[in-house]
């Protein structure tokens, strides 16, 4: 069995292995070292305590968990508002018409503009997840459980979401859009960078890039193909946010130059599709499989389970259903079909 609950400081061991594991990751902005990431659980503890200041906002931090193994094997994460205080920066794509009247001559030219147009938008990150999990349903309900966290708090969130979706990275590691772009500011290589942006944020990278409009053409015909193209290691995820409503807009990355994708929350199909419920102990002969979730806050859990139901908006489930969301019966839970 699969439960999805707020990360706890005992997961540090799986959490350093996932995020050090390259065939784990799938867009994910988990920082690679151990002093980071202790410090990331930390601030996602006192965001799910509600100990958080007035000038930063929660971050929150879910894994997944092998109840069998009692193993941590996937990770995803909520930042209530992108940026956390400081600017969000990506670029985003558009065009300039250049025409000379005395020529006859005139061409369309793709630009990118610094921009931090999305700053204060939730922002879902920090996905990893084991590679024999993919495409599996632990996959997407560690992925989806996020958002029926968002559905039983909404107060906590914005009107719309974003997400950034990894670029294109070749096999020998090597990030077209970077070397062609970025690289020539900083002397570091994409590791580096996305090592620091783990442990600080990404606004550093972004004040010291150049703020005048990028001509698309200029950059090198690589980079240029991996403008807004996620790595193929996102499809599963890409097509599940899809799914649930998110679509690409005209912003990418400031770092691979991958897509970002956009929503408005309250029509998320997992949103819509919820509904709040008593779940009842009773023993069941089938149901509905479905995502169930149960309490607030750090007490948060979302599991796989068959249900059944029954009048009154009552759900009935067997003991075993209630032991894993850690519930009496009667309890409030939010459903929502696979």
């Amino acid at each position: 069995m699969w439960r999805v609950r707020p990360v706890q400081q005992g997961d540090l061991k799986d959490l350093i292995k996932l995020a050090g594991d390259h065939g784990s990751q799938v867009s994910s902005t988990l920082p690679k070292t151990e002093e980071a990431l202790a410090a990331r659980i930390e601030e996602s503890l006192a965001s799910f305590a509600g100990q958080r200041s007035p000038d930063h906002y929660p971050r929150f931090l879910f894994v997944l968990e092998d109840l069998g193994r009692g193993q941590v094997q996937g990770v995803a994460g909520i930042d209530a508002r992108a940026g956390n205080g400081q600017p969000f920066y990506n670029y985003r794509m558009d065009a300039l018409i250049h025409a000379s009247h005395e020529l006859g001559v005139s061409r369309r030219v793709d630009v990118l503009y610094p921009s931090h147009a999305l700053t204060d938008r939730t922002l879902l990150g920090a996905f990893a997840i084991a590679p024999k999990l993919r495409g599996t349903e632990a996959f997407e309900l560690l992925s989806r459980a996020r958002l029926l966290f968002i559905a039983r708090h909404r107060e906590w969130f914005s009107e719309r979401m974003v997400v950034e979706i990894q670029g294109i990275q070749t096999e020998d590691g090597k990030v077209p859009f970077w070397d062609s772009l970025g690289r020539h500011f900083f002397n570091m290589d994409f590791d580096t960078a996305d090592r620091y942006s783990g442990m600080l944020s990404k606004t550093f990278i972004a004040e010291l890039m150049p703020p005048n409009p990028i001509y698309v053409t200029l950059l090198s015909p690589q980079a240029q193909e991996a403008l807004a193209q996620p790595h193929p290691m996102t499809k599963a995820v890409m097509a599940l946010l899809q799914q649930e409503g998110f679509h690409a807009g005209h912003y990418v990355d400031i770092f691979d130059g991958g897509p970002v994708l956009e929503a408005r929350t309250d029509t998320l199909k997992t949103l819509v599709t919820s509904d709040r419920k008593r779940l009842r102990l009773a023993e069941t002969d089938g149901g509905e499989r479905c995502l169930l979730a149960a309490s607030e806050g750090g007490d948060f859990r979302c599991i796989l389970a068959t249900v059944s139901e029954s009048l009154n908006d009552v759900l009935r489930a067997p003991p075993e259903v209630l032991q894993e969301l850690q519930c009496e019966s009667g309890c409030d839970v939010t459903v929502a079909p696979l």
